[in-house]
């Protein structure tokens, strides 16, 4: 591999590991804090990149779109904690995967029947086209540039909010005691729609980002939904740290792995099956990466502490 082709693929993998930051933070708030499995937070990276498509052709503005994005991605988050959600923590977690594994089901019709089953695009906003010379020769899309920055500060905004602030404090305290947050009048019912709500509008603020990189479509949350847990498991369960380095780990590993592999197998094999082990062996990377991780540490890298 090329040193060109390196650093393009090192920056794809920041680039997608830091969308996946974005799923997997609410998702592992809401395990952590709430002990919730939802199996359907992928949808709502889903409906953030539908929102913003169609906000965007609406408005005759990206920026418009994306804004207002976020509000509707916190508005579904909602209605799905008020109408699904909220009645299945009191049971077990089989009883919440199959639940939510039918919203899975419901939703991606649902956006099947109101947008079609064909593919929505979002253009890129006038701003951001072009590219940026990393070296002599060497292209890198603005956008993703952007989306690589927009995550890293996000990232950074939320540690503020959970490091930093009485609510994370809480939030920190209830994804490893909270029982004793609730004993102590802190009505964790709230609490609970807080984290919902916050993870929902996360998840549909990285859907929207990367709907002028990838087709808008039913059924696009389920991969960055695999992945978010796979996220969650290395980093820890209820940990913003465990989740970032995580996500980055995870997003250079697959992409390196898809690109890296399969020269390296020709060292070994002919061109043809060096190409088919290889991407077959890079499918499974992150998967060896996280069974490693448990094999040495089984609370993940950076288990949630109390506040």
């Amino acid at each position: 591999m090329s040193a060109e082709l390196l650093l393009v693929q090192a920056l794809n993998g920041l680039q997608f590991g830091v969308l996946l930051f974005l799923v997997a933070a609410g998702l592992t708030l809401v395990f952590g804090v709430m002990d919730f499995i939802n199996l359907a937070h992928g949808v709502q990276y889903m409906l953030g990149a539908y929102f913003g498509a169609t906000l965007a052709a609406a408005t005759g503005s990206f920026w418009l779109g994306l804004l207002l994005a976020l509000p509707a991605a916190l508005a579904a988050g909602l209605a799905l904690e008020l109408l699904v959600f909220r009645h299945l923590y009191g049971r077990d977690h089989l009883a919440q995967v199959l639940a939510t594994f039918g919203v899975i089901l419901f939703l991606n019709e649902g956006v099947k029947l109101a947008w079609g089953a064909a593919p929505l695009q979002m253009p890129v906003p006038p701003l951001l086209e072009g590219g940026v010379a990393l070296m002599p020769g060497l292209q890198y899309p603005v956008y993703r540039l952007a989306i690589l920055a927009a995550g890293l500060a996000t990232a950074l905004l939320l540690w503020v909010l959970v490091d930093r602030t009485r609510a994370g404090m809480l939030v920190r305290a209830g994804a490893t005691h909270p029982d004793i947050v609730a004993a102590l009048g802190v009505d964790i019912r709230r609490l609970f729609l807080l984290v919902f709500a916050f993870g929902a509008m996360l998840a549909g603020f990285a859907g929207a980002m990367a709907a002028p990189v990838l087709s808008v479509e039913p059924g696009m949350g389920d991969a960055p939904l695999i992945l978010a847990f796979v996220v969650i498991v290395i980093g820890g369960i209820g940990s913003i740290r465990g989740a970032f380095v995580a996500s980055l780990l995870v997003g250079l590993m697959d992409t390196l792995g898809r690109a890296a592999l399969p020269d390296l197998l020709r060292l070994f094999l002919a061109p043809s099956p060096a190409r088919q082990a290889g991407a077959a062996i890079a499918s499974m990377l992150v998967y060896i990466l996280m069974a490693a991780v448990l094999a040495v540490r089984p609370a993940g890298l950076f288990p949630a502490r109390a506040g």
